[in-house]
């Protein structure tokens, strides 16, 4: 799980549930809130911010009832993701958790703004830079990708496309009908490589289920433009099975140098069913020719009942999938559960472990797997404990960024920041922490002229990474 959906599922339950035989007066000790406190770091945070920052616009955090919030901490939410503590926590702990997450915001809120001002020049260890806010006024921008005439094309997760163009946002109409809901939405997007020949541009969303508006899975279209409209749209790739619950989805777009369209898509929540069956599409990294139909050398084409557009296996939820600019290969960045993030370099046909093996745990603190290595599956490159929640990634292509070149940008939804790392061939040899306090990071993208930029949500907006000599 990862990003928003606790704290949506809280604010859902204000309005579904009165409880109001667990209201607590709101009289805790002060070491019962120093518990809470680290309850919330230790089982809280990784989704709802560390400052509690994902809480900051939620009407019920004014008023005296704490209801709803002790009903979602003890039961859950298992069709937005938001796992249930009923287990973990005695009621007076609930309780107490309950008034620290109604009354934990700090009293000055700029401290919940993102910590670089425009025109700071920021000294990382091996280049300067300004850090210029492009776009602003979004929610959270999700999907980058720049036209070749310099305009820059956003996809809000909240089903909006827009069009960044003389300091201007232009909505774009024509999408499909995308189910938002949970961590789902309008997700990526990714031009052709022969785009200014063939126009087509390539989105991933969260589709409705043909017969049950109440699940989705994971789809891929391409479109053309016709001014600030879609046209000529094609569904190439359905995934299944659908699925009611909101996470999970994926979905990055990458084609590769020969012209393959990578992409993967999480397990949606099924975690020990999915991701180790070759059945269905969820848990799996695919690739596709451009049109949706499948290489003929994809691992699994002769395997009978396994899905033919299948790469590679044993995923939880794929979030950053990029190109090594040299070498062609494909890598990902993947959120784990309470720890166990990973980076992977995709090679075809391998499996990837989950959940028979990761470095996380479940995040009530419980166990799922007490190993971390087995014969026949993949070890992650590095991963991250505690989570980062790895989202948008890219390598740092071109020279505008000498020091930095062929490293690869992570952005990190919890802990505000992008990392940076190096590597010796495919061994990660450093890592450092850059734009420490920006803002949750969605995305990070280079620029068909050589710059980096970065997405942030909730407040949303585009910045972009100028170089200082």
């Amino acid at each position: 799980m990862n990003q928003n959906m606790m704290n949506q599922s809280v604010a859902l339950l204000v309005s579904l549930f009165v409880f109001g035989s667990c209201t607590t007066n709101g009289q805790h000790s002060e070491q019962q809130m120093q518990q809470a406190a680290e309850n919330y770091q230790n089982f809280c945070a990784g989704c709802h911010g560390n400052n509690l920052e994902r809480f900051e616009d939620k009407e019920w955090m004014y008023g005296d009832d704490n209801a709803a919030i002790i009903h979602s901490i003890t039961y859950g939410q298992d069709e937005m993701g938001m796992p249930a503590f009923e287990a973990t926590f005695s009621e007076d702990e609930i309780s107490a958790l309950a008034d620290y997450v109604k009354k934990g915001l700090p009293e000055d809120k700029e401290s919940l703004k993102p910590a670089l001002s425009a025109n700071q020049v920021v000294e990382s260890e091996e280049q300067k830079f300004i850090v210029d806010t492009v776009v602003s006024g979004l929610g959270v921008p999700w999907g980058l990708e720049f036209l070749p005439n310099g305009d820059l094309l956003i996809a809000e997760r909240s089903a909006k496309l827009y069009r960044f163009t003389n300091y201007e946002l232009q909505e774009i109409t024509g999408l499909p009908e995308i189910m938002v809901k949970g961590q789902g939405g309008l997700m990526d997007l990714e031009l052709h490589p022969n785009y200014e020949e063939n126009g087509w541009l390539y989105l991933s969303y969260s589709g409705y289920a043909d017969d049950n508006k109440d699940e989705g899975c994971t789809n891929v279209m391409r479109a053309r433009l016709d001014g600030n409209q879609l046209v000529d749209q094609e569904v190439i790739f359905n995934g299944f099975p659908d699925s009611n619950r909101g996470q999970h989805w994926g979905c990055k777009l990458e084609f590769d140098k020969d012209g393959y369209l990578f992409f993967g898509i999480g397990d949606r929540g099924n975690r020990d069913v999915n991701p180790q069956t070759l059945t269905n599409h969820s848990g799996k990294i695919h690739r596709i020719y451009d049109d949706g139909s499948i290489p003929e050398d994809n691992p699994f084409i002769d395997t009978p009942n396994a899905q033919p557009s299948i790469y590679s296996y044993g995923h939880r939820n794929p979030q950053g999938t990029c190109m090594h600019p040299e070498t062609g290969e494909i890598w990902e960045t993947e959120h784990g559960p309470r720890g166990g993030d990973e980076l992977n370099l995709i090679k075809p046909g391998l499996n990837y472990g989950w959940p028979v093996i990761s470095y996380g745990i479940n995040y009530d603190g419980t166990s799922f797997t007490d190993i971390t290595e087995k014969e026949g599956m993949e070890q992650p490159i590095i991963y991250w404990d505690p989570s980062i929640a790895p989202c948008g990634t890219t390598f740092v292509k071109g020279d505008r960024y000498e020091n930095w070149k062929n490293n690869i940008l992570v952005g990190s939804l919890r802990f505000m920041y992008v990392e940076r790392v190096v590597l010796d061939g495919n061994t990660v040899t450093h890592q450092e922490k850059l734009l420490e306090g920006i803002g949750r990071v969605r995305n990070v993208e280079m620029s068909p002229d050589g710059y980096v930029y970065v997405a942030i949500e909730n407040p949303g907006k585009i910045v972009r990474l100028i170089p200082v000599p």
